[in-house]
């Protein structure tokens, strides 16, 4: 009887995991090691993101996995956790641990909780660029530590062949620390790893005695591999000192007031003021419009067309007047002020500053990186709530961002219509804003089941940001709002032509006449800006300012209707990643509660203004 030959089986592809705290570079040096299409996926039973790529590690094509950032292996979050998971399920694959050199103690603290859990590993020491990494003997390390130990700089790409060769031939640490007759008598008695006995015993009440000991272990590694602790200190004092400072629950605010003001100048001014007036009344109104609008005539084209091309509610005279005279240099200087904040480590300085107010809300001062980072986009603020320890928390802030926080392209256009009205009226949609951010965060967290999380958070050192760095970020994020918004604006565009061109913008104009007219004082024409701020929060906010430039808003009504359109319900893409991350009922209970808080206190505005006589 002949025998069928069996194919053989292709040897499955070599797995490498980079695991390391976060913001030490890690998602830079996957795309310096890749450079290679990159697949994200959610882990399995949760919504945290996993990022995978192929490259070529030493000769043989690897799979290269990105995980979560992590500061320990005792998960405090679900970012945490499946960081832990995905190490402990991969027991075959090369792990890599990305640490900032110029923080080896969190990151050798890291080091040793991957040794006690019995991991192979190559430990990468990112930004060597820095003027903190000099000092650290890197081969001083390697000898204390007993793994591959290489200094790499992901952002100049220096040493990333050499940690290609390295991540292929990790080895186990050869650092023990003694925990006391006591705990290593319990941690036998355990059974497992030692990691996950010493994880165990965490819960059990012997956490402060595990941490101190493996503090005083780090701190040895550290005074072997760096000079000493007085020359650092010298060498950064002013920037330990203003690092310092910007935390401080007092000398930080004027600090914070500072930056407010030089993000007022820069993107109020010089993004929203002067940029706009150039790009929207030179380029668009003197010469693009125009033209367009003797092309259009030109051309055989019907007038349905024409109109779509160039009308009031024309693809170019309208949608592309606005999403790139009016929102396009908003949304640039916007994110190269932000990309200043990131770099310079500031932001997590003013979570540390704001951590006491932030209690009183129910939350912690780890919640103001999204808040922050609503002010760049509201849909991926949104998403970065799975950074916070509970699901209590996550909502809040999820809330919050849906009502009270403004993304940069809309900030910029509400910076530019309220700059001309004074101090008074900037004050007043200001305090508005934060007064409805505290009000409704504090009612949620009595209402809302469940409790804060604990605070805790690495702060970076101070930084001097790097141009290079800024314009990267600048520029992907300019191509993402190209991609995203500028159709939205287009698709928002002929929603309008369309309910206009059959005579339905007239009667939803009427139908929403009582609240929009007689409720908030507005002219009937800004029910647009409502209705079509739902595809896009900006969109909604550049109807209002090219109506308060033709004339057509008093500054009462300016500012009801910008208090109103900051608080009303976000964008349908931040909609939909809110019925995503908190379900169908929540997002719902949400946008519902959204819309009739914002017309409610744009009612109670208008009233007020009345009936006390304010004229702004």
């Amino acid at each position: 009887m002949s025998q069928l030959a069996l194919a053989p089986q292709p040897a499955p592809t070599p797995k490498v995991l980079l695991i390391g705290n976060p913001n030490v570079g890690k998602s830079l040096l996957f795309t310096r090691l890749t450079n290679r299409y990159v697949t994200v996926s959610n882990y399995p039973g949760t919504t945290v993101e996993i990022t995978t790529a192929k490259a070529d590690l030493d000769g043989e094509l690897c799979e290269i996995i990105d995980t979560p950032g992590t500061n320990g292996l005792t998960p405090q979050s679900n970012d945490e956790r499946v960081a832990r998971d995905i190490l402990l399920a991969t027991p075959d694959a090369d792990v890599i641990q990305v640490g900032d050199i110029g923080n080896l103690r969190r990151t050798l603290l890291l080091s040793l909780q991957l040794a006690e859990h019995g991991v192979a590993f190559t430990l990468c020491l990112n930004m060597s660029d820095e003027a903190r990494a000099r000092g650290v003997d890197a081969a001083a390390l390697e000898a204390a530590l007993g793994v591959p130990v290489i200094a790499t700089s992901a952002l100049k790409r220096w040493n990333i062949e050499k940690l290609k060769t390295a991540a292929r031939q990790p080895r186990f640490a050869k650092i023990h620390v003694d925990y006391g007759e006591e705990i290593e008598r319990a941690i036998r008695e355990t059974g497992g790893s030692r990691g996950e006995a010493l994880s165990t015993l965490s819960d059990d009440g012997r956490a402060y005695a595990i941490a101190t000991a493996r503090m005083a272990a780090v701190d040895a590694l550290v005074a072997l591999a760096t000079e000493s602790q007085s020359q650092r200190q010298n060498a950064h004092r002013f920037t330990n000192w203003l690092g310092a400072v910007a935390m401080h629950r007092v000398w930080g605010v004027p600090i914070l007031l500072g930056v407010l003001y030089v993000a007022w100048l820069f993107v109020g001014k010089l993004g929203a003021g002067i940029c706009v007036d150039f790009l929207q009344n030179t380029v668009f109104t003197e010469h693009l419009n125009p033209w367009a609008i003797r092309a259009a005539n030109w051309l055989p084209l019907g007038k349905f067309v024409r109109d779509l091309l160039v009308g009031p509610y024309g693809v170019i005279t309208m949608a592309l007047t606005y999403a790139i005279a009016i929102v396009l240099p908003v949304v640039i200087t916007f994110f190269t002020f932000f990309g200043v904040l990131e770099d310079s480590g500031y932001l997590p300085r003013l979570a540390v500053m704001l951590n006491r107010s932030f209690r009183r809300m129910g939350l912690n001062g780890k919640a103001v990186l999204p808040m922050v980072l609503g002010l760049g986009c509201d849909t991926m603020a949104t998403l970065t709530t799975r950074i916070l320890d509970t699901k209590k928390e996550a909502a809040i802030v999820t809330l919050l961002l849906a009502l009270g926080v403004p993304c940069s392209a809309q900030l910029g256009v509400i910076m530019a219509m309220l700059g001309p009205l004074g101090w008074l009226a900037i004050s007043m949609w200001t305090g508005v804003t934060l007064l409805t951010i505290f009000l409704v965060g504090w009612a949620a967290s009595k209402v809302m089941s469940g409790d804060a999380g604990e605070f805790v958070l690495e702060i970076p050192p101070v930084r001097v940001p790097k141009l290079s760095n800024i314009l990267i970020k600048v520029l992907a994020r300019t191509e993402w709002y190209l991609k995203e918004a500028v159709p939205l604006f287009i698709v928002g565009t002929l929603v309008l032509y369309l309910l206009d061109f059959f005579h339905l913008l007239g009667a939803l104009q009427s139908a929403l006449s009582p609240v929009v007219v007689t409720g908030l004082g507005l002219p009937a024409e800004s029910a647009n800006a409502f209705v079509i701020g739902f595809l896009r929060r900006d969109y909604g906010a550049a109807g209002l300012y090219a109506m308060q430039r033709a004339g057509h808003l008093t500054p009462n009504q300016t500012v009801v209707a910008l208090t109103v359109i900051t608080l009303f319900i976000p964008c349908v893409a931040n909609f939909l990643v809110m019925l995503r991350e908190r379900g169908t009922r929540a997002g719902f209970a949400m946008a519902a509660f959204i819309i009739v808080y914002a017309f409610g206190i744009g009612f109670l505005m208008n009233a007020a203004l009345h009936f006390f006589g304010v004229i702004l």
